[in-house]
């Protein structure tokens, strides 16, 4: 589809500006008035404020207002009240001796109600606006009036806190106050989409997703140098996200998806590139913020609504735009290349010690046929004889009878082909190649080829063989050693290099210092303000000087200057929750795009209707693509690039997780979290909590369950404790009562938080208390909402390590039913798994299955040997122990102690045992390399070793 199409489409089902609001009180929401901006008294109601702005300090929804228009008025024929602020700023309350301080958590913002955005913007720009003492000062009080005149209602007298507010007209009252803001909403979209429909979109991001798909390009082969450990479908997604221009990652929960983000941002920087990450929450902006900040690299512009930008106006002001030399950037990719050679050459050697180990390994196969082959073919074992080069030979000459290459088919590598299509002279090289090679070996000219090949392998496996008993066998744990602190030293070297690169002198210009003198200015202003100067700022050196900026997609098309591919890569985050109407202009300001999302988790809700959408595609002639009502930006991503999926899950304990991989994610999720005393932790604690009715929607029962769970998690030790629920007034009923019993510094302390399902999308805790606010005598469409898979994902996949769920609901069927049935089954007890009837790995059956214990893959030879011996040790052992995709061989020791143990080189060879070895270290896992060789096959040795190792 032409992008002209598609924005105008967009523009005809984009929503109107949002309803504008005149009661911030709304819903019984409280308004302090403050004696001063600056400080809070402690009193009942600032208590309150405090509490509640602990359980939602990521949502940052307490406000400070300074003059508000007050009292009752008829807006379109009804009489309404009135409670808004003529300026307003979002903050937090700190706790000091004798009452609070209120600090600022994002921007000074003049009333929505002055429609007129650059009117509001120069409302912004007065001198001394907000600052201490403020209200008093001398002009204030005009600035406030002009104010309350701009928004189109006429106020009366201006007035203080204590005086009484008119019950008909309104007042202007000249004081701070305290208020919540629950629910923010952008203003409308169509005017700006039908202005992108007149400009030149082509090369953007915007024209690649909606275009046709196209065959995938080329990779760039250069392997991936990141600050960050990088799983290999990690690397995958930053090396694709180089060039393609679309990029699709998906992923259950945990599996490393913000990782990713961070990783393919920073990699983009260090190619000179510039990066603009939008997200669905300022939340997730902040968690992505934080999460960069972990690595070297340039300071991300957090342009929306976010409290980290004094930081960056800071280093702006302090000099920050000298660049660095050239010098300086050639030594650093001259010290990240060092680094690189020295992960490969600590590769390299663990490589041949892996390899000689599986040749050794395969000798006892050849011993009857050793006195057969050396007669045929002698040169074999002479050690003398390079048997690298006598390979390289028969590979050369190998060209099948006809001529043809010997490929996969008929056992011929390419030089066969390379022969054949050679003509006379080629054909000829080969044959000679393959006369010297049997004359090098010592074999007649009719002894088939086969058997030289096996005489190779033989001779290979016996030479490795002597090599280990002449040098003690393989023992590669200074090797690893020194592997992992190489690659340490590569990604200290690889962010050095991303912070230079972003930092250079070419970057930072005479116009980037313009531009970055420009901005900090801008940081400092208002929000309608900055969008006025963002505007006006030539943004190209802008973005060449400060690379990666981060805000929501609201922000984004509110704040950013319209130019089209002004970013190299934009990155929509959690994209399933973003709708095409915010999108598209976000994926219009880049060149490529990177996706990310999981459609099973919530979705983004749509208020068009199906009328709506039908006759505005059937006018525009457009296809089922811009069914905006169902096609979530993740959903029109998937139909222009293939999706890389992230399986490996991170963040929870088996318990928790492995209901939701069977049944959510057809098993496609390899828990990496998975340890004996993981497997044996009952992680999920179902508690009944009698309850015969609902009052006003809120299960009362529950919600005085959900503070003795709070209590309990707090007394064993946890910390950073969510509760939720499914419905918003059973969250509210929550919320409330926490309120009262907690204060605020104890909310602080454990991290507390509360909200809807909705509201922790993106968000996990490490103990989760979970109000499911059903009873038996619930509609089944109230049971239904629950039980919605994605939200039910959601619901269950936001603990790190524990789960409590309250239900009063007695003999749950269905979804409801498998789960709490599953809830009370960890995976195993003590040492070893168990059997628990109905389950299979700890999950719910499907169908077709039939119990199980958790499956283990069967031993045999050294490695069975080594178990039992263990075993007569008294050692615990589990054989071929899974965790994520791969195997240990045997997991050995008490659950609390036990250590990973490999017995031989992986079946796929050396590449596989790194990756393996690279990823269980990384989750946590003490190693051990047990191969035969290191003890002479010595079984009895070797298992009184690794017993003492533990």
């Amino acid at each position: 589809m032409l992008p002209r199409t598609v924005l105008a489409v967009l523009a005809e089902l984009a929503p109107a500006a949002a309803e504008r609001t005149l009661d911030v009180t709304r819903g019984s929401q409280p308004l302090v008035w403050l004696e001063t901006a600056e400080k809070a008294p402690r009193q009942a109601a600032v208590e309150r404020l405090a509490a509640l702005d602990a359980l939602h300090r990521e949502e940052r929804i307490l406000h400070r207002g300074w003059g508000f228009l007050a009292g009752r008025v008829e807006v379109d024929g009804k009489p309404r009240k009135v409670r808004v602020p003529l300026l307003s700023q979002p903050v937090h309350l700190e706790r000091s001796l004798l009452g609070y301080k209120v600090v600022p958590a994002g921007d000074v913002e003049v009333t929505p109600l002055v429609e007129d955005r650059e009117l509001a913007a120069a409302f912004e720009s007065a001198p001394g606006l907000a600052t201490p003492g403020w209200l008093e000062a001398i002009g204030s009080g005009a600035w406030l009036r002009s104010v309350a005149d701009a928004t189109g209602f006429t106020a009366g007298a201006t007035i203080g806190a204590k005086q009484r507010i008119p019950a008909d007209g309104l007042a202007l009252v000249a004081a701070p106050a305290l208020f919540v803001v629950r629910d923010v909403f952008g203003v409308g979209l169509a005017d700006s989409l039908r202005s992108w429909a007149g400009r030149d979109l082509t090369g953007t991001a915007l024209t690649a997703v909606y275009g046709s798909p196209s065959a995938p390009g080329a990779e760039d082969p250069e392997p991936a140098l990141s600050p960050l450990p990088l799983t290999a479908a990690q690397a995958r997604v930053v090396v694709r996200a180089r060039s393609a221009p679309v990029t699709v990652v998906s992923g259950p929960p945990g599996s490393g998806k913000s990782h990713t983000v961070v990783a393919a941002a920073l990699e983009v920087v260090a190619r000179g590139g510039s990066v603009l990450v939008a997200t669905q929450s300022p939340h997730a902006a902040e968690v992505l913020a934080g999460l960069l900040a972990r690595y070297p690299g340039p300071p991300p512009v957090l342009f929306g609504d976010a409290s980290g930008r004094a930081g960056l106006e800071a280093d702006l002001t302090a000099g920050a735009d000298q660049g660095v030399e050239a010098g300086v950037i050639r030594s650093g990719h001259a010290a990240l290349q060092a680094a690189a050679d020295g992960v490969r050459g600590e590769s390299a050697r663990i490589t041949d010690d892996l390899e000689r180990e599986g040749h050794a390994a395969e000798l006892p196969g050849y011993e009857p046929f050793l006195a057969e082959l050396a007669a045929e073919v002698p040169g074999a074992f002479d050690d003398a004889v390079d048997l690298a080069a006598v390979r390289t030979l028969l590979a050369s000459a190998a060209v099948s009878p006809d001529g043809s290459d010997g490929g996969p088919g008929d056992g011929v590598d390419g030089a066969g082909l390379a022969a054949a299509l050679g003509g006379w002279w080629a054909g000829r090289r080969a044959r000679a190649a393959r006369r010297r090679a049997y004359r090098v070996l010592g074999a007649a000219p009719d002894v088939p080829e086969k058997t030289l090949i096996e005489a190779l392998a033989a001779a290979t496996a016996q030479r490795a063989a002597a090599h280990l008993a002449a040098t003690g066998g393989t023992d590669l744990a200074a090797r690893w050693s020194a592997l992992h602190d190489a690659e340490s030293e590569l990604r200290t070297a690889a962010g050095v290099a991303v912070r230079n690169a972003a930092g250079s002198a070419e970057r930072w210009d005479r116009d980037a210092r313009r531009a970055a003198g420009a901005l900090a200015t801008a940081l400092r202003a208002g929000r309608n303000r900055r969008r006025e100067l963002l505007a006006r700022m030539d943004a190209a050196p802008l973005v060449r000087a400060l690379p990666l900026w981060i805000g929501t997609v609201a922000d984004v098309e509110d704040l950013l200057p319209p130019e089209p591919g002004l970013f190299d890569l934009v990155v929509i985050d959690e994209a399933s929750h973003v709708d095409q109407i915010r999108a598209a202009p976000v994926l219009a300001r880049a060149r490529r795009a990177l996706i990310v999302g999981d459609p099973r988790q919530l979705r983004f809700v749509s208020f068009v209707s199906d009328v709506d959408v039908t006759q505005v595609l059937d006018r525009h002639g457009a296809d089922e693509r811009l069914d905006v009502r169902r096609v979530s930006t993740y959903d029109l991503a998937t139909a222009a690039a293939p999706v890389t999926w992230l399986a490996e899950h991170h963040r929870s304990v088996p318990h928790l997780i492995d209901f939701p991989a069977r049944r959510f994610y057809a098993g496609k999720v390899s828990v990496m979290t998975r340890t004996p005393l993981a497997d044996a932790t009952d992680a999920i604690d179902v508690l009944h909590v009698p309850a015969s009715a609902l009052v006003k929607g809120v299960n009362e029962a529950e919600v005085a369950a959900a503070l003795r769970a709070v209590e309990e998690l707090a007394a064993a030790g946890y910390r950073g404790i969510g509760v939720i629920s499914p419905f918003r007034a059973q969250a509210e009923a929550l919320e409330a009562a926490l309120v009262a019993a907690v204060p605020a510094e104890r909310i602080e302390e454990l991290r507390l938080r509360v909200g809807t399902v909705h509201a922790f999308q993106g968000s996990e805790a490490d103990a989760v208390v979970v109000s499911l606010g059903l009873v038996d005598a619930d509609s089944p469409s109230r049971r239904r909402f629950v039980t919605d898979p994605q939200l039910f994902t959601v619901m269950v996949t936001r603990a790190r390590r524990r789960l409590i769920m309250l239900s009063s609901l007695t003999g749950p069927d269905g979804l409801l039913g498998d789960y709490l049935g599953y809830a009370g089954h960890p995976l195993a007890h003590g040492d070893g798994p168990v059997a628990v009837p109905g389950w299979s790995s700890g999950v719910s059956p499907g169908p077709g299955d039939t119990p199980d214990t958790q499956p283990e893959t069967a031993t045999s030879g050294w490695a069975a040997s080594l178990a039992a011996e263990l075993g007569r040790l008294g050692v615990p052992v589990r054989p071929g122990y899974t965790v994520g995709p791969w195997v240990l061989d045997l997991c050995a020791g008490p659950a609390p102690d036990a250590v990973g143990v490999f017995c031989a080189v992986h079946p796929d060879g050396p590449a596989a045992h790194l990756e393996r070895q690279g990823a269980l270290h990384r989750a946590g896992w003490r190693l051990v390399d047990a191969f035969p060789s290191r003890w002479h096959g010595d079984v009895r040795r070797a298992a009184l070793e690794i017993a003492a190792h533990r």
